[in-house]
């Protein structure tokens, strides 16, 4: 059975710690199901097939079958973060129905206004159906922030993996940033405006991951500085202000209007490259 709680995981887009925290356990104990280093209750096997979107009795038997629900359109396990080796390309955001609400809430109201009613309401669950699944405002701003990050390093992984030199990894690392703070401007807006409601190790784990993200641009404009490619005598003051900038595209960016997420991103690479003084002769190329 740890084999498919792993895989199930894995499908729905999960870390350790999220389903950790959705299952009431702690970190090592999930570590432990997983490799079958640990008997589980019945009880238990019910919580964990709810939060993997499974039937109990199947995942018993090893079996990862994703049970689909008609409401929701999707499999329930289905992972909103799959497939992300064209990091390019972009479906539609798929969440749970609780996340979907926390997000909508917090979008209007922010953290602090929001509450765990009115985000059932949105969400189309009872309270208590909300609790069953997430425990307080905390859980749902941290699920959401964590799915963030995590689909964003991803998408900045698979980008710097096209090429091996330093102007043109700064160059798709600064268009990843853009595609994804346009397509994905919900979750890039809470990002920039929530970091200081998150409490306790999530918060340090989230800027953490943050900071990771900005180390990948200073270290590719060093690098451009180093070899030649770029001529600013600031390299670290430059590299923060393209993540700054990037960053700041859910601040204005409307979807339907005068420019789409690509237009977006072509132009901020060309403001990038302006700020770190690329040389034009080196300057990517479009296809």
């Amino acid at each position: 059975m740890g084999r498919a709680v792993r895989e199930l995981r894995h499908r729905r887009g999960l870390t350790v710690r999220q389903l950790a925290h959705q299952i009431g356990v702690s970190i090592g104990t999930v570590s432990a199901i997983e490799n079958g280093r640990v008997g589980i209750s019945s009880e238990r096997v019910v919580t964990l097939a709810d939060a993997l979107g499974v039937r109990a009795d199947r995942l018993l038997v090893g079996i990862a079958e994703p049970i689909r629900d008609e409401r929701w359109g999707v499999a329930a396990g289905d992972s909103a973060q799959a497939g992300v080796g064209d990091w390019r390309h972009y479906e539609p955001l798929e969440l749970h129905p609780a996340l979907r609400g926390a997000l909508a809430s917090f979008l209007e109201l922010g953290y602090h206004g929001s509450t765990m009613r009115g985000v059932a309401e949105r969400a189309g669950l009872s309270v208590a159906g909300l609790y069953h699944h997430y425990s307080s405002k905390q859980q749902l701003l941290v699920t959401i922030l964590d799915t963030t990050m995590e689909e964003l390093q991803l998408r900045t992984t698979a980008a710097v993996a096209t090429t091996d030199d330093p102007w043109t990894r700064f160059a798709v690392l600064v268009e990843c940033q853009a595609l994804f703070h346009s397509h994905r401007r919900e979750l890039g807006f809470i990002g920039a405006t929530e970091m200081r409601s998150l409490a306790g190790p999530a918060r340090e784990r989230i800027a953490h991951a943050r900071r990771e993200e900005q180390a990948r641009i200073d270290s590719e404009v060093l690098a451009g500085c180093l070899n030649g490619a770029f001529g600013t005598p600031r390299p670290r003051e430059a590299a923060r202000a393209v993540v700054t900038m990037c960053t700041a595209i859910p601040q204005w960016y409307r979807h339907g209007g005068d420019s789409s997420p690509e237009q977006v991103a072509a132009s901020y690479v060309d403001f990038a490259l302006d700020l770190v003084q690329c040389d034009p002769a080196k300057r990517p190329q479009g296809d």
